[in-house]
Parts: C-alpha cells; sequence; structure tokens
C-alpha cells in the first residue's frame, strides 16, 4: 500500500524501476545517483532537532517546512515520524524568458527631486544568479549595491542554517570589485551563465550605470539580496527545494536587517493541480507572512501552448482528449486532476488503434505497453492538503524514442458529482513542437508556485503595441484564487548581459522585475517616507490592484488573461 504521507509522484518513484526512473523526465528529479540520496520537501510539527538523524540532514524553513536530504531506503520510515506531516518530492524550476518603463508610468514616479527610487528597500531575487561586475548593479564609487550572494552551486562556507553553496558579503565583492576581473573572479567565483538572473535583477534595480542612466531599472537605488540556485542538473533547470531555501533565507536577512523586501520569482513548472495547494505553494504564501515583504512571481508563458485541456463530463458520458506526440520524443509525462468525489473510467487507445484496458482504480502503481513506448501510471488519492485527485502518466520509451501519433484519452462519466477535470503536459519547451493536445485549453495555464495565495502574480504584455502577450500563462474560473493580478511589459525588453552590456528579452520572467520593482517604490513611499508604514504585503497587491488600467481588448476585470489591468504605478499623494 502507498504511503499516504508521501505525495503520487515519488511514491512512484519508490515503485519505479531504475531503468524507469532514468528515461523518466520526472522521477529522478531530487534524487542524487551519485551519493543515492533524495532531497525531499516535509510538512513538520514539533521541534527542529527531531527532523535530523544518523545520515539525514535537514534544513527547517520558516513556518514548519523543512528541505531533508536522506536515503532512500529511509524515507518510509522518516514518513513514520510523528511531527512529519507530508512528504513532497521537487519538482523541476524552468524560466519563464526604455519604453516598458514609459508603459507603466514609472518614469515620471522616478523623476524630480522628490522621486521614487527604492532606496531603503531591499530587492531580492532568487535566480541563475547576477554577473556582479555588470555597472549597474555598482554605485559611483565602484563599490557594490550587492548587500548578500548566496551561491547555492559553489561548494565553501553556506549561510548559518544552511548547508550547501557560499555566501559572500558586501565587503568580499568590494574586494573582487577592486582587484579586477582576473584576480576578482578567483576571490568570488560566482557566474551568472545563462544571463537570465542578471536580466531580471536588472529591470527591478538596475541603475543603468553602463548606458548613462538611459537603461535604468524601476528600483535603482535599492539595495540587492541574490541567491543564485543550485548546480544545473538535467536540462540545466534547478529545483524547487532550491527555491524555497532561497526565499527563507531572504526573508530571514529581512528580518535581520530590520527592512523591507520586495522579492522576485521568474521560474515556474506545470507539475501540480495549480489549486495552491502543494508544499511549495503553501510555503510561499507562508513565508509572504513574514517580515515587510512582497513576493511577485511570473505567471509563465505556457498560454499559447498545446499543453493544458479541460472539460467537463457528464454522468454516463464520454469524452475523448485526443493528444499527438511528434517523432523524435525522448519522454513525456501527462497528468489528470480530477474532483475525487467523481468515479470517472479511464483508458487508452494507441496510435495504432489497439485500446488498453481500463484503468483499475487502485491506488497504486499500474504498467502496461504500447507499441515502442511503456505507460507507468499512478492513480493517486488526494492529500492532506488537497481535495483533487491525480492520475500520473509516464510515457518511457522502450529503448530511444516513445511511439508517435495520435494517442487518446477515453473518459467515461460512471458517477459524477461535479464533472469537472484538467490534464496537463509539461512546459518549459522541453517538448517536440508537434507534441500537443488537439484542444488546448488557455485557460488555467498559469505555471506554478504563480498560483500560491499571497503572491503577486504577474502576465506580460507589449508595451508598443499596447497588446496582451498571447504567450502570457492564464488563468481561469475554476482556480482557488483570482489570477493573474496584472500584467507588466514583457516583450522586447532591454535588460543587462553578463559582460557589462545590454540585451532584448522577452517571456514573463521579464514582466515580472517590473512589478517587483513597482513594489520596492510604493514601499519607499509607504514605509521609509512614513506615508503608509503598513504597506507591504496584500496591502501592495491590493495598490497595484487600484492602479492597473485597462488594455484594450477587454471589457471586464478582473479577466483570467490580464487580470486587473496592466502595471500603473498610481499617483501617491
Amino acid at each position: 500500500m502507498p504511503d499516504q504521507k508521501i505525495d503520487n509522484l515519488l511514491n512512484l518513484a519508490m515503485e519505479a524501476t531504475p531503468q524507469e526512473r532514468a528515461k523518466s523526465e520526472n522521477l529522478n528529479v531530487g534524487y542524487d545517483s551519485t551519493v543515492k540520496l533524495w532531497d525531499v520537501i516535509v510538512k513538520y510539527s514539533g521541534p527542529e532537532s527531531d527532523l535530523g538523524g544518523d545520515g539525514i540532514q535537514a534544513v527547517p524553513l520558516l513556518g514548519g517546512y523543512a528541505v531533508v536530504t536522506l536515503p532512500e531506503t529511509e524515507i518510509d520510515a522518516y514518513s513514520d515520524r510523528q511531527q512529519v506531516e507530508f512528504i513532497e518530492k521537487p519538482k523541476r524550476l524552468y524560466f519563464e524568458t526604455l519604453q516598458a518603463k514609459e508603459a507603466s508610468c514609472i518614469l515620471p514616479v522616478q523623476a524630480g527631486a522628490n522621486g521614487l527610487t527604492g532606496e531603503g528597500i531591499l530587492v531580492g531575487v532568487v535566480d541563475s544568479g547576477v554577473d556582479y561586475f555588470h555597472p549597474d548593479f555598482r554605485n559611483e564609487d565602484g563599490s557594490s549595491r550587492i548587500l548578500r550572494l548566496w551561491d547555492q552551486s559553489l561548494d565553501g562556507k553556506p549561510p548559518r542554517g544552511y548547508v550547501t553553496g557560499t555566501e559572500y558579503t558586501k565587503e568580499e565583492i568590494d574586494k573582487a570589485l577592486a582587484l579586477g576581473e582576473t584576480e576578482g573572479r578567483r576571490l568570488v567565483p560566482s557566474r551568472d551563465s545563462s544571463g537570465h538572473g542578471t536580466a531580471v535583477l536588472g529591470i527591478a534595480a538596475g541603475n543603468g550605470r553602463a548606458s548613462g542612466g538611459v537603461n535604468r531599472g524601476v528600483a535603482y537605488k535599492s539595495d540587492l539580496l541574490v541567491v543564485k540556485m543550485g548546480n544545473a542538473r538535467e536540462n540545466s533547470f534547478p529545483r524547487t527545494t532550491e527555491l524555497m531555501e532561497g526565499i527563507d533565507y531572504l526573508i530571514r536577512q529581512t528580518v535581520k536587517m530590520r527592512r523591507p523586501i520586495a522579492i522576485n520569482i521568474s521560474f515556474g513548472n506545470n507539475y501540480g493541480s495549480h489549486q495552491g495547494d502543494s508544499l511549495l505553494e503553501t510555503y510561499l504564501s507562508n513565508a509572504a507572512n513574514v517580515g515587510r515583504s512582497v513576493i511577485c512571481v511570473g505567471s509563465g508563458n505556457n498560454g499559447n501552448d498545446r499543453i493544458h485541456t479541460a472539460g467537463q463530463l457528464r454522468q454516463g458520458q464520454t469524452e475523448t482528449v485526443e493528444m499527438s506526440i511528434g517523432t523524435y520524443e525522448t519522454t513525456l509525462n501527462l497528468q489528470l486532476w480530477k474532483a475525487y468525489a467523481d468515479e470517472i473510467e479511464i483508458s487508452i487507445e494507441t496510435p495504432s488503434g489497439e485500446r488498453l484496458p481500463t484503468l483499475s482504480e487502485k491506488i497504486g502503481t499500474q504498467r502496461y505497453r504500447a507499441g515502442e513506448t511503456d505507460l507507468l501510471i499512478y492513480y493517486g488519492k488526494p492529500g492532506p492538503f488537497q481535495v483533487t485527485q491525480e492520475i500520473y502518466f509516464d510515457f518511457i520509451p522502450v529503448e530511444t524514442y516513445l511511439t508517435s501519433g495520435i494517442w487518446k484519452i477515453h473518459l467515461h462519466g460512471r458517477r459524477i458529482r461535479e464533472g469537472n477535470y484538467n490534464l496537463w503536459l509539461p512546459g518549459g519547451n522541453v517538448l517536440n513542437p508537434v507534441t500537443g493536445f488537439y484542444r488546448p485549453i488557455a485557460a488555467e495555464t498559469l505555471t506554478i508556485p504563480s498560483t500560491a495565495a499571497k503572491v503577486i502574480t504577474v502576465g506580460a504584455y507589449d508595451s508598443r503595441l499596447n497588446a496582451y502577450a498571447d504567450f502570457s500563462g492564464r488563468g481561469g474560473s475554476n482556480l482557488s484564487f483570482p489570477k493573474p493580478d496584472l500584467v507588466a511589459p514583457g516583450v522586447n525588453i532591454t535588460a543587462p548581459t553578463p559582460g557589462g552590456a545590454y540585451t532584448s528579452v522577452t517571456g514573463t520572467s521579464f514582466s515580472t522585475p517590473f512589478v517587483t520593482g513597482s513594489a520596492a517604490l510604493l514601499m519607499e513611499w509607504g514605509i521609509i517616507q512614513r506615508n503608509d508604514p503598513f504597506l507591504w504585503g496584500e496591502k501592495v497587491k491590493a495598490y497595484l490592484r487600484r492602479g492597473a488600467q485597462p488594455l484594450p481588448g477587454f471589457n471586464e476585470y478582473p479577466n483570467e488573461a490580464v487580470g486587473w489591468g496592466e502595471d500603473v504605478i498610481i499617483r501617491l499623494h
């Protein structure tokens, strides 16, 4: 019997063979095969001292969460501990990717002797790192604006309370800057190899020194905190455990410094119910309640992809979901989420027309072979923190590639109370362009964790055309919370790039820092200038919603595409 204190995907991973796990995109995420250890997310109650043990390492996070590293053979016994409430497997995260500032009415707010600059507010990012040598993150005297840089990928001296990476102080970064690139990089060897984090931080808070102020960011006088997530693994993306530790570190730093912070997250994934109920999502909502903080998250770039479909099934009705798998597809997974109260018969038809047996509703792992594809299916139950039920399908090639063609998922409503169902394929542009649903649904394409309750969820629009960007992830009427909150410029944005120059970037990765910077300006006006000492958290979200302006093509607000409208800082007086 699968352990009900362990999430479905981790249960399946432990029941799968090593060969199945090696060929799957999802099953080995969180597992280090070199030392045979798992990183897992744990929700617990009771003392932190009871989380570790012989061969078990725990990093307690805010609000009764922890990242625990332990051998696979110890997971079942660990879940039996009384203080352990639930264990969740890590997921892979994916990048979400002077005109824009004008569109958001940020330039007038920055202008003049009383203009807002973000001074006194911290801006924090958890991302791919930063080029700390870039002039946009340095003061006029050449010193760094970065107060702390935690590089999770460099072994050395982790911050107190954490076990990986190396923490660099402003003093160490300033010393490296004074030595110049060659010697300085030896002292502080942290780099941003992708440029993603450098661009994100520059939009939120770069001071534009490399362009004479032309390409200045939003909160350009804020002090900066940077977390570079751990070593890139499969497909060069980090994991949710590293994101959670990074957020935890930023919040604890701000409490220690007694300063407000605006935090930017421009990563996401497509795995989950999208109802805000995973441990990652509930952790972010809990963390947002600590200190004077605001957390902004991008809605993702899945709005016009073919990776989500949905419908409503009636009693006695059969619906067929058609999905194409392109040639040379090496792996694929599919999630079906439905109300647990609904009893649905599920069967799969292969491209050759073979119809596999109806799935058993028995909780646990089921295996089938269809042509050149092995199907690994896990029939889950609701967890302690969610009312929905997941049926997970892993398509694994017998040799190298999956069986291409049209696959059909037949759904028959045997006993229906609600009838709503959703199916998701992986995001992050990891699939062959031919692979996808034949009847895609754009609603509810927000990536996780932008679905968390107490974050500000940011979509994208094209500020040149004053038009919605159709790649932007969307909300929907079935979500637990109205999302997104607003949209910001996210098409052809000029942003810093490693090496001291600038580049053009597109995606909700880059619309989100406009709102993160805007939140910092609001907090400066409210907290630092004492116009509203309680202007943080949900109150900042409320101000931003009120200040949002309509976009052409939408008659009702809020809506699933642009939320309350485009990001415009309201007049503060």
